[in-house]
């Protein structure tokens, strides 16, 4: 299973102009084709808090319940507006965040610790903030591209 970061949604749903776009939606194709693609409720809202600028409630809402489906996300727990944010303990946040982490980046890394035994790599634009901070390969989509 592969590990998508909040950026890699971005740039496919906002950024076509992105010099980054091309070898983005080409990465994003290939694994949603193998079925192999996973992420976090964390990086699903980031991805919702960044569009939102842009977007009504409405808008927003179905972006949220519709995001698994449009990328064929596997192992995501669906959330309804009721439920609360899957939490971690302090330990574990002050843990990772005394690797030099954000909040937000410790957030995805706490996520990817808790999938650690399904997920083969992490893919991200940053991929750089998250190498050695995981126990998994932390590539750009033009890395993985290569690799393939």
């Amino acid at each position: 299973m592969i590990f998508v970061d909040s950026d890699i949604f971005v740039i496919d749903l906002r950024y076509q102009r992105d010099e980054k776009y091309k070898d983005n939606k080409q990465f994003l194709n290939m694994v949603i084709m193998e079925n192999q693609i996973t992420t976090s409720i964390h990086n699903i809202l980031e991805v919702c808090g960044i569009l939102s600028f842009n977007l009504n409630e409405q808008q927003l809402l179905d972006l949220y319940y519709h995001f698994p489906q449009k990328y064929n996300l596997h192992g995501m727990t669906y959330l309804d507006q009721s439920a609360s944010l899957p939490t971690f303990r302090l330990s574990s946040i002050i843990e990772v965040m005394s690797l030099k982490a954000s909040l937000g980046d410790t957030l995805i890394i706490c996520s990817i610790l808790d999938k650690i035994k399904q997920i083969d790599c992490f893919i991200s634009w940053n991929a750089n903030h998250f190498s050695g901070r995981i126990p998994k390969a932390a590539l750009t989509p033009a890395e993985y591209l290569i690799r393939q």
